[in-house]
């Protein structure tokens, strides 16, 4: 009969899975979980199911709306630095982000993260950052899943997942119908390249030579820090806006992620119409200068990367202003990048950057 070298028969944790590590980092999270519990939360951490109570008291015809994204290969950036407490947020913000380009407010969300060996303190650190996304989006972190497969992925080796649920009303819904002639597009800044685009942005970082731990010219930190800056979480910004504006002042929002500026704008504009968005209202980002001038195209980093623009909101023009405002006092720089008309379809960029 065959046995495993230490002669006490095959176990799992032999066989890569340590459940004592994965109880462990549970431990460690459990207060940073707690921290996003909302009202409607139903049970604690630790169940087979998330519940969530839903008042629909509240609403006339709720609608529910999902969301699933992953944080993609700026993970192996965080490998790299050893930095694991920044990808979780950008794993909720690119959900949520998401979820309220509909107009719907995030209620909880669930992770899933893959790993090739539970470290209890590197996954505490992780799901640490997506209750801290959860907090800044307003959502609860209801449950999640963390699955060791050592013999699939190698011990420091990890990916994320996440879904998130939220509601909205019927006649509320935000999308390119609502989009008239006439109407101008709010830019909202980005805080960085966010979680798109980065296998081009590590292939250049690795053909180029450069140093994570430098401050190359033009910018004002090291350049490992300006790539990890987490993704900004707009949902709850976009819906003090409509709270404030309603659907007949808001009528479109758009989540600019892989595809640039023009691409997701273009998917709230009804055809017929088309978006035109003025180089010339805002300044290229220093680090994306910096990527090309080692070999990117101004093409490529305008269809790979946000250049400086995470999220836009297509409100009636006269309540552009109030918009603005609205979100610069929230702490969101935010400005008028442009208009829709006739004569075109989608979206196009014009101008040069200031």
């Amino acid at each position: 009969m065959s046995r495993t070298p230490e002669e006490g028969g095959f176990t799992y944790a032999a066989s890569g899975v340590d459940i004592d590590a994965g109880e462990r980092a549970v431990t460690l999270m459990r207060t940073a979980v707690e921290r996003t519990r909302r009202p409607e939360v139903v049970g604690g951490l630790g169940g087979f199911a998330g519940l969530f109570a839903l008042d629909t008291a509240r609403y006339r015809r709720p609608l529910l709306a999902s969301s699933t994204d992953g944080v993609g290969t700026k993970i192996a950036l965080a490998r790299a630095l050893d930095r694991h407490d920044t990808v979780g947020i950008d794993l909720v913000a690119m959900v949520v982000d998401d979820l309220v380009a509909c107009g719907a407010e995030p209620l909880f969300l669930q992770d899933y993260v893959a790993c090739g060996k539970v470290v209890p303190e590197r996954i505490a650190a992780v799901v640490t950052g997506i209750a801290a996304g959860c907090e800044q989006a307003g959502a609860s972190l209801v449950g999640g899943e963390t699955a060791e497969h050592g013999d699939l992925m190698d011990a420091d080796e990890y990916d994320l997942a996440a879904t998130a649920v939220g509601v909205v009303e019927a006649d509320a819904v935000l999308g390119p119908e609502r989009v008239r002639d006439g109407d101008v597009v709010v830019a909202m800044a980005s805080s960085g390249f966010h979680s798109n685009g980065y296998s081009l942005v590590r292939r250049v970082v690795s053909a180029a030579g450069l140093d994570l731990a430098a401050t190359p010219a033009g910018l004002d930190r090291p350049l490992g820090d300006v790539l990890l800056e987490p993704t900004r979480v707009y949902a709850l910004d976009c819906l003090a806006l409509l709270a404030e504006l309603g659907v007949d002042g808001v009528h479109a929002l758009a989540h600019i992620t892989g595809g640039g500026l023009a691409g997701n704008t273009a998917r709230v504009v009804p055809a017929g119409l088309e978006a035109v968005l003025d180089r010339g209202t805002w300044a290229l980002p220093a680090a994306v200068h910096l990527l090309e001038e080692h070999g990117v195209p101004r093409a490529e980093s305008e269809r790979a990367f946000n250049c400086g623009v995470g999220m836009v909101a297509v409100v009636a023009a006269e309540a552009g202003d109030r918009a603005v405002a609205l979100l610069t006092a929230r702490g969101v720089p935010a400005w008028v990048a442009g208009t829709v008309g006739t004569g075109g379809t989608g979206a196009r960029l014009v101008g040069s950057y200031r």
